[in-house]
């Protein structure tokens, strides 16, 4: 038996397998607004047979967007886009969930294939924020450091999003703390200069995590789990480290969280990242056995027996394919092919399964 097409429970959720699609921006949106793309990118991935599906990162406020092409959950005109995309994913078998995000001092730029600098208000740019006035790096503005009203802001920016994604029928919800945007600046002491109640502490640097996992808690669901993304180093001496990691997540646990999706790095530019296949898994096993929590591994995970292996091995409790997944939607039913399991198929496309498959209901 495969152990990648073993279903997952988190609280009354059960993933079919344990294959998932991880946040990947498609910078198609129009005032924060789902398109045809949105709905024609993810529902033809539901089709491919991915047991649990994270729409890209979505702003909880306009100036927390990454580019002007980001999705967002600011405002209720963005709920029924983002409604029948949820609906079509859980119609053919996904479970449907959606990061939450705020850029930060990374925000106001261009999309994800144009230049990466900060956009002037001519170009359709604003101003962005971060716990202290310091810079990205080269073509990126100085942010203005958030002040105690900002900060509470935040924290009801990402409880009201929260509560857009329940009228919008997600069946899991997950809060970005990665890849150097605002939650991660709180984090690392090389974007952290602060020296009142959310700086220079590990207790205080990571209070605005903790302060915005207990507000989505709050108006999520308790039947319905709760991811966070970390990265889980900033790969910098004097960064965020995986120690750090480790200690938050046993907080987070804690506070409600089910299921921590680890990867690493986009706090700083100059970072020297090892890349190979799998390079960040060795994070989610630590956290998995030191704080206790489940943990989704991701980064080059590309071919069917090496995530087999991740998850037989108990490195993770489940993996993202991002790249991969990119290039093929139907790498779920290839992976069932190539580990030899009968993985249901929609029964539209019976005629090309292989001998024995089932129909999916759908």
């Amino acid at each position: 038996m495969s152990h990648l097409f073993d279903p997952l429970k988190l609280r009354d959720v059960v993933l079919p397998n344990r294959i998932g699609i991880p946040p990947m921006c498609q910078y198609s949106a129009q005032d924060g607004i789902a398109s045809d793309w949105h709905f024609v990118h993810y529902g033809s991935r539901a089709v491919g047979g991915a047991g649990l599906i994270i729409v890209e990162a979505t702003a909880v406020t306009p100036r927390g967007r990454i580019s002007p092409g980001d999705l967002g959950l600011w405002n209720d005109r963005q709920i029924n886009p983002l409604a029948r995309i949820s609906r079509f994913l859980q119609e053919h078998g996904s479970v449907a969930a959606i990061q939450l995000a705020h850029a930060g001092r990374k925000g106001s730029v261009g999309l994800g294939w144009q230049d990466q600098r900060t956009l002037d208000e001519s170009e359709g740019g604003w101003a962005v924020v971060a716990p202290s006035a310091v810079s990205f790096g080269e073509g990126y503005a100085t942010p203005r450091a958030l002040d105690d009203e900002g900060i509470r802001q935040v924290v009801a920016d990402f409880a009201a999003g929260a509560r857009r994604a329940r009228e919008a029928g997600f069946q899991a919800v997950e809060i970005h703390a990665a890849h150097g945007y605002l939650l991660h600046q709180f984090l690392s002491p090389l974007s952290n200069q602060r020296t009142d109640a959310y700086g220079g502490s590990f207790e205080n640097r990571t209070r605005l995590v903790r302060e915005v996992v207990e507000a989505v808690r709050a108006e999520w669901p308790d039947r319905l789990p709760l991811l966070v993304r970390l990265s889980a180093t900033d790969w910098v001496e004097g960064g965020w480290s995986a120690e750090e990691t480790v200690e938050l997540c046993r907080t987070l646990k804690e506070l409600g969280v089910d299921l921590v999706d680890v990867s690493t790095a986009g706090l700083v530019p100059w970072a020297k990242i090892p890349v190979g296949p799998g390079f960040q898994t060795e994070f989610a096993t630590r956290i998995r056995r030191e704080a206790g929590v489940p943990t989704a591994a991701v980064g080059l995970i590309t071919a069917p027996a090496q995530a087999e292996h991740i998850l037989r091995t108990g490195q993770a409790d489940m993996v993202l394919v991002g790249r991969e997944i990119l290039r093929n939607p139907d790498w779920p039913l290839d992976a069932a092919q190539a580990l030899e399991h009968k993985a249901a198929w929609p029964r539209q496309y019976l005629r090309a399964a292989p001998p024995g498959s089932t129909a999916r209901q759908a």
